[in-house]
This record gives structure tokens, sequence and C-alpha cells, in this order.
């Protein structure tokens, strides 16, 4: 069974950066694109970033230039450095390996004040 475990959220003032962990288990990782979603106050939940098992990586266009997803294979985690943040990221961030999810974790919440 695959686990995630996120960590790393928390309040900050608009400007500010804030970095994301995902420890994965019970995954080959080397082998699976990881992802961030996130669902901001009264919205859906969108696919924020990728990385493929190649690291190649995409980003929505909202937090282009901003974000940087990374990933290391041999500690099994997926990072998201999020800097110059605003009130448009705050919300609830998920650490995911597919890019349909079926299921979904408490995830990791982010608070942007201005």
């Amino acid at each position: 069974q695959v686990h995630l475990v996120e960590s790393g959220g928390g309040s900050v003032q608009a400007g500010g950066s804030l970095r994301l962990s995902c420890r994965v288990s019970g995954l080959n990782m080397r082998l699976s694109a990881m992802y961030w979603f996130r669902r901001a106050p009264g919205k859906q939940r969108e696919l924020v970033a990728s990385i493929s098992s190649g690291g190649v990586t995409e980003y929505v266009d909202s937090v282009k230039g901003r974000f940087t997803i990374s990933r290391d294979n041999v500690r099994t985690m997926v990072f998201l450095q999020m800097n110059n943040l605003n009130s448009e990221d705050r919300g609830v961030y998920y650490c995911q390996y597919r890019r349909a999810p079926s299921r979904w974790g408490r995830g990791n919440q982010v608070t942007v004040s201005s």
C-alpha cells in the first residue's frame, strides 16, 4: 500500500516562502511521476506541479517562476518549494503519485496573509 506523508505547510505572509515535503513509501518512486495538487477555499482541486520519473517538470501557469517541484529518489521524497507566495496560493496541498487520484489524504494547509 502506498503511503504519502506531507509536511512543511503553515502560515506565511505574502511574499514569503514555504517548502512542502512528501515522504513516499510502498511505491517504486523511481518509476513514478509525482504530483502536487491544491484545493483553494471555494475552488476545485487543481494540479499545481508535476515531475516525471526522468525529472521533467510542469507547472500550472499561476505558479510558474515561483514554485519548484523536485524529487529525491534515494530518500523517496518529493518537494515543492514555494516562493513569493500570495493569497491565491492559500489552500490544502496534496502530494500524489497519480495524475487522477482516486483517494486523497488530509493534505497540508498553507495560509498566506497579506
